[in-house]
């Protein structure tokens, strides 16, 4: 038997690329020997060196490819491989779809337990986006120096806080960039001074940009270590002044806020915000149901695609009319309203209170009346309403963060024993724990769907429909 190749720190490997890791990384073996390269593409023969060995992998970094992958392309932003926010830019689109798909099914067979032939059996297609560039409504941009002493806003390279200099992310609109561009020219005119995070000195730390796709409203927000803003008039009346004209669409900005943040933090928003200029919000739609979205809001990043997203979600519900469903982690509201136009009633339940304070504005701007919303956990929300108000549910959707369900919520779904639950996801791996005690505890797996919400990245939003198993099969 061949002994494993022994490799060292420093060392040059040529390897060719077999597989991908979870974070995008290229996966190859030398002599039996796994090494993980950034920037590597599935079926590229690339020359690397390895930056940390382990006894049986390796760290290593991409050098040169000696030949290209049939699914490599020239990414569209120069900054994509030092940026570290778009992990996938040097592969073809539909390739990225086929990884999406690929780490969902893993994650569900590998954590989840579940066989290859139950995931090949409720599994769809991953839907994908028309245009996977320029689709965020949002983007935040640290600002600070350069070594000269200049003023640059921009993006923190991949795992550092430091920033490289660009105003014209590939992902975000075109115009945000005239938007930095003018708060630089203010801040350099005005001797504004930008934050400096090993100091914790400097005022401005982040601009915050919110636009609304259907109502082309723009939200502009300065996150300043300090309470007020120099020269706020001039500030706003410069920024009123840009030409915010795209692609024959009128863009406006209707909302300049400001949010002070004076921790030693790497949080990037305040706990509140100011009003400068116009309303503390923006509007936006997905589908017909309008949001109110302020510089605080949770609100997905991309309404085209969340609005196939939800589509599903509602398709998955199966609502009749007469249900009464639970949308637990409901944010501001956007699953629940979409729910309400087909269910007798649903409850939404979120920790944050003014999520809950949006959530119960959006209700009405949208005479949507058949909704009602809690503030706090779930996990005790629910058994109040359930044991004391005998609320029941018939349908119970949970959309949480990326660390998934809290196992005591978790617990109460099943207690309550609706007959669907509706999960979406933003972590595959997270969903496949949470699936994993749902399926011990009573319900079955019926579909599975991913949605691209984020080209270019690994990231990837999947739903889900099951089913409580003396429903399962009436």
């Amino acid at each position: 038997m061949k002994e494993k190749a022994v490799y060292r720190k420093n060392d040059m490997v040529t390897v060719t690329i077999e597989d991908v890791g979870m974070d995008g990384e290229g996966i190859g073996k030398a002599d039996g020997y796994t090494l993980f390269i950034k920037d590597a593409v599935i079926g590229d023969l690339v020359e690397a060196k390895i930056m940390k060995a382990k006894k049986n992998y390796a760290y290593a970094r991409l050098e040169k490819v000696l030949k290209p992958s049939p699914f490599r392309v020239k990414p569209l932003c120069d900054y994509a491989r030092v940026c570290g926010g778009c992990q996938l830019q040097a592969v073809s689109y539909e390739e990225q779809l086929h990884f999406k798909e690929r780490k969902i099914f893993r994650d569900l067979v590998h954590i989840g337990g579940f066989s290859k032939e139950e995931i090949e059996k409720v599994m769809e297609p991953v839907v994908g986006m028309e245009k996977p560039f320029y689709y965020r409504n949002k983007a935040q941009y640290p600002v600070g120096a350069n070594k000269e002493g200049k003023l640059i806003a921009g993006f923190y390279a991949g795992r550092t806080h430091s920033i490289i200099a660009n105003t014209d992310c590939k992902l975000g609109l075109t115009i945000n960039g005239r938007i930095l561009e003018a708060v630089l020219s203010f801040m350099e005119r005005n001797h504004v001074t930008a934050y400096d995070e090993t100091l914790h000195k400097g005022l401005v730390r982040h601009v915050l940009i919110r636009c609304g796709f259907a109502t082309k409203e723009i939200m502009v927000c300065p996150v300043i270590n300090g309470k007020a803003f120099p020269k706020a008039k001039e500030f706003i009346d410069g920024l009123l002044q840009i030409d915010l004209k795209e692609k024959g669409e009128d863009w406006k900005i209707t909302s300049i806020c400001i949010s002070s943040n004076t921790k030693d933090t790497n949080v990037i928003m305040g706990d509140g915000f100011e009003v400068l200029y116009g309303k503390g919000y923006i509007t936006d739609y997905i589908g017909d149901v309008a949001f109110r979205i302020s510089p605080l809001s949770f609100y997905q990043v991309n309404p085209l695609q969340t609005k196939k997203l939800y589509e599903i979600a509602l398709d998955y519900a199966d609502l009749s009319g007469n249900e009464t469903v639970w949308d637990l982690y409901c944010g501001i509201g956007t699953i629940s309203l979409f729910l309400a136009r087909k269910a007798g009633k649903v409850y939404g339940v979120e920790i944050i209170p003014q999520a809950i304070e949006n959530a119960r504005e959006n209700a009405v701007i949208n005479q949507i009346e058949n909704v009602e919303f809690f503030v706090g956990k779930a996990e005790e929300v629910l058994p109040e309403k359930y044991e004391k108000e005998q609320i029941k549910a018939d349908v119970i959707v949970v959309d949480p963060p990326r660390k998934g369900c809290d196992e005591k919520c978790l617990n109460t779904i099943v207690r309550m024993q609706p007959e669907r639950i509706v999960y979406v996801s933003c972590d595959p791996a997270t969903l496949a724990r949470d699936l994993k005690y749902l399926r011990q505890n009573g319900y079955e797996l019926r579909r599975v769907r991913g949605v691209d919400q984020f080209g270019q990245t690994v990231h990837v939003e999947v739903a889900c429909c099951l089913q409580r198993e003396d429903k399962a099969n009436p």
